[in-house]
C-alpha cells in the first residue's frame, strides 16, 4: 500500500469512491474496505501530513464543519457515531484523515 492513499488512489480518481460531500478543499466518501457498517472518510483536498502539521486554520475549520455535518447525518440516521482520526505510528497513511464510524466492527 502506498504511504499517501488518499493523494496516490482517491484524489488521482485510481480507485473510485462513492462521494458523500465535496468542495474545493473537503472530501467525504464511503471507505473503500470499510471496518464498520458505516464507515466515512473526510480528508483535504489538500495534502496534510497529520493533524499536527497542519497549520492552515481555515482549512481546519472547514474540515471539521464537513466532519461535524457527516456526523450529524450519521447520529440522525444511526443513533449514534464515532469521530477519529490517527496520529504518529496509528496513522498507516500519512495523510491527514478523519473516520466517522457506526456500529460493531466487521469480522
Amino acid at each position: 500500500m502506498p504511504d499517501d492513499f488518499y493523494c496516490d488512489e482517491v484524489l488521482s480518481g485510481r480507485t473510485p469512491v462513492q462521494i458523500l460531500h465535496e468542495s474545493a478543499h473537503v472530501l467525504a466518501y464511503l471507505h473503500t474496505r470499510p471496518a464498520y457498517p458505516v464507515h466515512i472518510v473526510v480528508i483535504p483536498k489538500l495534502h496534510v501530513d497529520s493533524l499536527l502539521t497542519l497549520d492552515d486554520d481555515t482549512l481546519l475549520i472547514e474540515l471539521l464543519a464537513v466532519v461535524r455535518q457527516v456526523a450529524a447525518e450519521v447520529v440522525a440516521a444511526h443513533g449514534a457515531c464515532r469521530v477519529v482520526t490517527n496520529l504518529g505510528r496509528y496513522q498507516e497513511s500519512k495523510h491527514l484523515h478523519w473516520h466517522v464510524v457506526s456500529g460493531d466492527r466487521l469480522a
